[in-house]
């Protein structure tokens, strides 16, 4: 894939520095062009509107991004990936799987935030991304269906709305989706920040 920018600059030297600090990789791998110029006095006052750019293969680069963060934390792990044009979703297995997922799944949750910005900022271009470490996120997925269906089940029963403990919004989601075609019942999300949760309600 290729990103490119557009700005202004003064010299090759100002240009070459601007697109190293806007595209985040090495001066190495960026082809700088000037596409306008404009020559002030004797030379003096030059600008020229520029266009930088680079070749870069997503998986790749994302691949290599994990690597580094899980590298630097010095543990030994298999890293897996999957991806097609709209998805990319990442595995991993390691001894240390319970410090990488974190209490509730927060370390792997902030893994997935970073890993998110870094795709991000490598295409403009909207991509579903996906973590799991030991299977941690696909257990989760499981746990929370059968919560729903079961909470589901009594809230049409009973016709008493039922307030789960508040989760994040991918477990959220998750539940959504799952009671999305039921008729006795439906979600809603209430709260703020940390203390958002998922409401089951009955269908009038």
């Amino acid at each position: 894939m290729l990103k490119e920018i557009k700005f202004e600059a003064k010299t090759d030297e100002e240009a070459l520095e601007y697109a190293v600090n806007e595209l985040k990789v090495n001066k190495e791998e960026i082809t700088l062009e000037v596409l306008e110029e404009t020559k002030g006095f004797l030379g003096i006052g030059r600008k020229a509107l520029y266009k930088a750019s680079y070749e870069f293969d997503i998986v790749s680069d994302a691949k290599k991004y994990l690597d580094d963060i899980l590298s630097g934390m010095g543990i030994e792990y298999q890293l897996e990936c999957r991806s097609n044009e709209d998805e990319i979703n990442f595995a991993i297995e390691s001894s240390d799987n319970p410090l990488l997922i974190g209490k509730d799944g927060k370390c792997l949750d902030a893994l997935l935030t970073l890993l998110k910005l870094y795709i991000s900022k490598l295409s403009d271009d909207k991509m579903m991304v996906g973590l799991d470490i030991g299977g941690y996120r696909a257990n989760r997925k499981r746990q929370l269906e059968v919560l729903a269906t079961k909470t589901a089940k009594e809230v049409a029963r009973t016709k008493i709305e039922v307030k789960l403990k508040p989760m994040n919004a991918y477990e959220r989601k998750i539940i959504h989706e799952k009671l999305a075609d039921w008729r006795d019942v439906y979600t809603e999300s209430e709260g703020e920040g940390l203390d958002r949760a998922l409401v089951i309600k009955p269908k009038k």
